[in-house]
């Protein structure tokens, strides 16, 4: 007897996660039971449980389920647990030797960005960011890279109201709040692009360039980006972007196990 039929409901949570980690977006929970071939009693019930314990977000207004802030723990738990780390770091130090600037790796932490690689280039301007720190996602490039490609409603999810647009003191000045509408403006525009940036948002006088890292579903693994002097020449901002775009795209292929 398989040991998974011995712990039904374990089986059967793990197996809706599972799904839930491998759709573009929330779905209902009668799709969920139909391609599970689950009754649906017991994925509501199952599903209840695990909105309380927050890997399951409900959104009532749609009536579909995502993936919770617990499960992004989660998947940034992997990330320290070096595979991300491992792969990643080569691609930044080189990186970093191209362009003579900072790079980093980060993955997305519930709505923070939390750092696990951190490559400084010499005698470049000292960094905020470091292995281990967490800022707001949707004031950083790598944050803004990864937050682009989530689907709109698991986004919603992560930012319902005013309160969830944390800031840093050096930009709580900033005239222009944070709303989600704001957000969406920015995000659009890394979409179109292909690239994220931000522009003093973090530190003064510095910008950076981030593009994601997406897994074999399209989701957010990681970021890499690269930050620069605000005044740098056109010439290294193009290069960056280009360097960025790249190391992100041969990361992309590495987790999903692709040379």
């Amino acid at each position: 007897m398989p040991e998974s039929s011995k712990v039904p409901a374990s089986d059967q949570t793990l197996r809706i996660l599972t799904h839930l980690a491998a759709q573009r977006g929330p779905v209902p929970a009668a799709t969920i039971a139909h391609a599970l071939g689950l009754p649906r009693s017991t994925v509501y019930h199952l599903l209840a449980v695990m909105q309380e314990h927050g890997f399951v977000v409900h959104l009532p207004e749609e009536r579909r389920y995502g993936l919770g802030i617990a499960a992004f723990e989660l998947s940034s738990g992997f990330s320290r647990q070096q595979p991300l780390t491992r792969l990643g770091r080569p691609l930044v130090a080189a990186l970093v030797d191209r362009l003579g600037e900072s790079g980093h790796l980060a993955v997305l932490h519930g709505r923070d960005v939390l750092y696990l690689v951190e490559e400084r280039a010499p005698r470049r301007p000292s960094l905020v960011s470091d292995v281990g720190v967490r800022l707001p996602a949707h004031l950083t490039a790598s944050g803004r890279a990864m937050l682009a490609a989530l689907p709109p409603a698991q986004l919603r999810a992560l930012y319902p109201d005013r309160s969830a647009f944390a800031e840093l003191p050096s930009t709580a000045a900033d005239v222009v709040p944070w709303t989600y509408a704001r957000l969406k403006s920015v995000l659009a525009e890394v979409r179109a692009t292909g690239l994220a940036g931000e522009h003093g948002e973090v530190t003064a006088g510095l910008a950076s360039a981030g593009a994601a890292v997406l897994d074999h579903v399209g989701w957010p693994a990681a970021a890499i980006a690269v930050t620069f002097a605000e005044d740098a020449a056109p010439e290294l901002v193009a290069a960056a972007a280009e360097s960025v775009t790249e190391a992100a795209a041969t990361l992309s292929r590495r987790i999903r196990g692709i040379r």
